[in-house]
C-alpha cells in the first residue's frame, strides 16, 4: 500500500490553491473561527475560519479528521473552502448561498472491507446563520455536489501486494458519485 503521506499530496495542493485565491477588505467584521459540532459528535475535529472578503462575500477555510473514531479502523484527513454569497448586505448574517470545493484522503475498514485513497469535490451549498450574541452565531449548512475518488478497494483476508509483481500497488477503484459535500451545525465566534 502506498503510505498514507503521499496520499495527502492532492490534499496540500489544494490547500496551496486556495491562500492564493485574492480577498478585498470589507469594513465591518473580518474574521470568524468555526466548529462543526456534527463533526465533533462523530469524533472528527473540524475548525474552520470565516474570511469577509465584500459586502456580500465571505470565504470559508475548514480542516477536518480523525484517527480510529469510536474505536472504527479509519483515518481521514480533509480540506474544505468554501465561497459564500450573503443575500442580507452583510456577511456571517441570515441566509447564504455558495459552492465548495474539498480534498480529502482517508484509509477506512468497515466489516471486511477496505477503502484507501483520495477524494476531490465540487458543490453548493446553502445556509442560515442565527445570531446568538454581540460575537456569537449558529450556522447550519447542507451542501450536495459531485465527489470523484481514486481508492484502493479490497477485503481484509486478500492480499492486495500479491497481484503486484514490482510490490507496487496502484489504485484499483474510480469514478465519480453525487454525496453530500457539507453538513454542519457550527458555532462561529467573531474574532473582530
Amino acid at each position: 500500500m502506498a503510505s498514507f503521506a503521499r496520499r495527502r499530496i492532492p490534499v496540500l495542493l489544494f490547500a496551496i490553491l486556495l491562500c492564493l485565491l485574492p480577498s478585498r477588505k470589507a469594513a465591518a467584521q473580518q474574521v470568524a473561527v468555526r466548529a462543526n459540532a456534527l463533526s465533533w459528535a462523530l469524533l472528527t475535529p473540524d475548525l474552520g475560519l470565516d474570511i469577509i472578503t465584500g459586502e456580500h462575500t465571505s470565504l470559508v477555510f475548514s480542516v477536518l479528521g480523525h484517527y480510529k473514531p469510536y474505536g472504527l479502523d479509519s483515518k481521514m484527513a480533509a480540506l474544505q473552502g468554501e465561497f459564500r454569497y450573503w443575500f442580507n448586505g452583510r456577511p456571517l448574517t441570515r441566509e447564504y448561498i455558495g459552492a465548495t470545493l474539498f480534498g480529502a484522503t482517508y484509509d477506512m475498514r468497515f466489516s471486511s472491507r477496505v477503502y484507501a485513497g483520495n477524494a476531490v469535490g465540487l458543490g453548493f451549498v446553502g445556509g442560515y446563520s442565527f445570531i446568538l450574541g454581540e460575537r456569537w452565531s449558529l450556522d447550519l449548512t447542507a451542501g450536495t455536489g459531485l465527489v470523484a475518488f481514486h481508492q484502493k478497494y479490497y477485503r481484509t483476508g486478500d492480499r492486495y501486494e500479491d497481484y503486484f509483481a514490482d510490490a507496487v500497488s496502484t489504485p484499483n477503484t474510480w469514478g465519480f458519485k453525487f454525496f453530500p459535500v457539507r453538513l454542519a451545525v457550527s458555532f462561529v465566534y467573531i474574532i473582530k
